[in-house]
Order: C-alpha cells, then structure tokens, then sequence
C-alpha cells in the first residue's frame, strides 16, 4: 500500500511540476521565460513557434508570400483554420491541481529552501468556473494574429472587403472559441482604426467541432480506453518511471522531453494518424475549404468578383491542423521512444504544429497561367506533401493541387465513414486501424 501511495504521490508530482511551468510561462516577460517553453506541445504558445514575435508582436515578412517570379500573380483569396488562443485549465485540471496543492502543503515535509518557497509563494487562485475560458492572453493572440494577416494581405482582409460582407467569420460554439474569433475582428477594427465595433461572425459546430458528431470517433477513439494503449504502456515504461523517480527527490522537471513526448504520443492516436478515424472524421473540413476554393476558382474563370475574399475559422486544437490536413500529411510516422525523444529526431512534435493560435492558411493567387495556391502553417510556406517544387517559395498550380488529394476529395464521405466505424468496430473488427 505503502508502495502505491508514493508511486500516485510521485506521478502528481510530475503533473504538479509541469502545471507551475505552464502557469509561469504564461505572464511570463522574455527574461524569466523558463527554458522548457518549447516542450508544452499543444499547451506551448504560439511565440515559441515565431520566436521573431517575442520582438514585434505585429511582425510579419511579406517576402514570404512572394508567388513564382515567372509568373504574374494576385492574392484573390485567402482562408485561414486558427485554433482558439490561449485558456485556462478545464475543471477536471483544476480539480487535479487542487488535490496537488492540498497534498504539498499538507504532507510534504522536507526542509529544503526549495520546498519551503513553494508551499509559501505558491497560491491556488484557480477556480472550476475558469474551465478553459480564454485568459486574455489568449485574446490578444488573435488580435495580433488579425493585424498581422491584414498586413500580409491589404487587399483581402480590408475594411471595405467587411462592410460589403466579403469577409466570412466562423467558429465553433465553444465560448474560448468565441471569445477568440470575436478578438480577431477587434484586431481588424483597431488596426483599420474602426471605432465602432461589430460582430457578424456565424457559429458551426458540425464543421468546427466536427469529431463531436462522428459516432465512429466517440464512440472507437474518446470513449476507448484501449485507443490509448500505447500512451498507457509508455506511462508505465522506464523513462516516465525515471521521471517520477527524479521528481519524488526533488520537485523539479529534469526529463523535459520525456513529458513532451508522452503527450505527443497521446495526441498521435487520439488526434493524428494513429487511427484511420482520426483522419475520416476530418475530411468535412478539408472538403468545405475545397468547396470554397471550386466556387473561386469558378469566379475566376468567368471574371467575375469572387463573393467572399478571406474566410476565418476558429475551432480547436483537432481542427487546426485536422490529420487530412496537408500539415500532418507528411509525418504519419508514429512516435516511438528512446531513440526519438529527442526533439530533432522526431518529425510528429506537437510544440511546433499546434500551440495555442496554431493556423493554417490557403492562400490563392490569381495568375496568368492558372489559379494557385499556397499553404503556410503557423504563418510559414510549407510544400503540399508529395508536390515537391524547385524553391520552396513555389506556389503550385490550384489544379495540380486539387489532382493531389483527389483521393480524399472524391472518396471520402464523413457521414458515412463514421458510421462504418461503428459497425466494424460492433461486428468486432478493429474500426480504428493504425495508417
């Protein structure tokens, strides 16, 4: 018993450890940010992934936007998937870190300087009402986001593009979701200096909190607790039992890495590609930005003003880089320890795909040889997987795109792929198969 005790004791611990740094880092200046800021993975900031902006929060290089020289092109539209900014921990958080500071402060008893500064200095102001609203850190995350995307593109993201409704605002019905694209118009409006404010964004739950409405991943991935299994078995493995032992002789966190990865590994089979679900289930979202590519393309041809020339979409963490998203196309690899827990060995790390304000953008060019289009992630030109170019500032062709991921575009249906899950998985066939 005695044994079982000191092993729960120790994990929470561990968890009690990583909240403190989390919380720190969050009000944090850039003197006393903590070193291991880049390994909270999908809790990191967006900063960590834009270092530059910890310089000049409205930065941007429009260089980076630069379509091929040989070639005469336009932005004509752009839609960008942003996951919500910066929150508080949910409830059932909150809840385990207040069990965490009831127990340090009642049965942690070693004289060290250390300790005694913690169970001093440390207060619990976290209250179950906060659960994963947006602090407003997380407010100005979008704020910024705003301004620095008007500047990319003036003529897409303008105040006359808003008045004549050619600026479509989407989010899901989560209030940190709506708090956050409702700071991305404030962003707008101060930046256009529009002292009048106003809303008209719409709130979609079946596209921006899509896996909610997909029984096969309710009931085969959220509600599995054998979908998990692999993150269960590494919590149980030497390097997180390493960790617990290091962290019940000193309240530290020496295995940084080691905490990352376990949540990577968690992110993988229950948001990436660990189950093919993952990936079914999030097609609706790449299928309406495509849908709304077609209805532009379509303008373009006939040389008429396209109806809508920005589209943004807040939803979360899954929807910001969804496992059909060409952002995690190209690293279906599945994390595996010790050898990949270092950092640079890993290409599925969470910290540099999806912090807070994580984004996606498709931005397309009208050109003299055809409509194109460019994908950057986190504000950054990243190649279409499979579509490897001779610079990276390359924009391929709208239509090659398109042929690329024709495959999903046509064979994919949602409604019906989450409802094969279920039945595979009531016939007693795996419906969560591994990619």
């Amino acid at each position: 018993m005695a044994r079982i005790l000191s092993s729960k004791r120790s994990l929470m611990l561990t968890t009690l450890s990583l909240a403190l740094t989390r919380l720190s880092y969050s009000s944090a200046t850039n003197s006393n940010i903590p070193t291991i800021a880049n390994y909270f993975g999908t809790k990191g900031r967006y900063e960590e992934v834009n270092p530059h902006l910890l310089n000049d929060i409205t930065s941007v290089n429009e260089s980076l936007l630069v379509p091929p020289s040989h070639d005469e092109c336009r932005p004509v539209h752009v839609t960008a998937i942003v996951r919500h900014g910066t929150r508080y921990p949910t409830s059932k958080n909150i809840r385990r870190m207040r069990r965490l500071y009831d127990l340090v402060l009642s049965e942690a008893s070693a004289d060290q300087p250390w300790l005694q500064d913690i169970k001093t200095s440390w207060k619990m102001w976290y209250t179950d009402d906060m659960d994963g609203k947006l602090v407003e850190k997380g407010r100005d995350d979008h704020r910024h986001l705003a301004v620095r995307l008007s500047k990319l593109f003036p003529s897409l993201l303008s105040p006359e593009n808003l008045t004549r409704r050619r600026l479509r605002f989407q989010t899901s019905s989560k209030h940190r979701c709506v708090d956050s694209i409702e700071a991305f118009q404030q962003g707008l409006h101060k930046h256009w200096e529009v002292e009048e404010v106003w809303y008209q964004h719409e709130v979609n739950d079946e596209l921006m909190r899509f896996f909610e409405h997909c029984r096969g991943f309710v009931e085969g991935v959220e509600n599995n607790k054998t979908a998990l299994a692999e993150v269960k078995k590494f919590k149980e493995g030497p390097e997180m039992a390493e960790v617990r032992r290091k962290m019940a002789r000193k309240l530290d966190v020496p295995h940084d890495r080691v905490l990352e990865y376990k949540n990577d590994l968690k992110q993988f089979w229950k948001r990436g590609h660990g189950h093919s679900i993952n990936s079914r289930s999030s097609c609706v979202l790449f299928h309406d930005l495509f849908s709304r590519l077609e209805v532009a393309t379509h303008h373009l041809r006939l040389g008429l003003e396209l109806p809508e020339a920005a589209t943004v979409q807040v939803g979360h963490g899954r929807d910001g880089c969804s496992p059909s998203s060409p952002c995690w196309a190209s690293i279906r690899t599945r994390p595996r320890p010790r050898r990949q827990l270092r950092p640079a060995a890993r290409s599925f790390r969470t910290s540099g795909i999806v912090p807070y304000a994580a984004n996606m953008l498709f931005v397309l060019y009208d050109c003299r040889e055809g409509p194109r289009l460019q994908f950057l992630l986190n504000e950054t030109p990243v190649q279409f997987p499979g579509m490897a170019t001779e610079a990276m500032k390359d924009v391929p062709l709208y239509q090659d795109v398109r042929q690329r991921y024709r495959e999903l575009l046509q064979g994919c249906n949602p409604q019906k792929e989450c409802e094969v899950a279920v039945q595979a998985q009531h016939h007693g066939r795996d419906g969560n198969t591994e990619l």
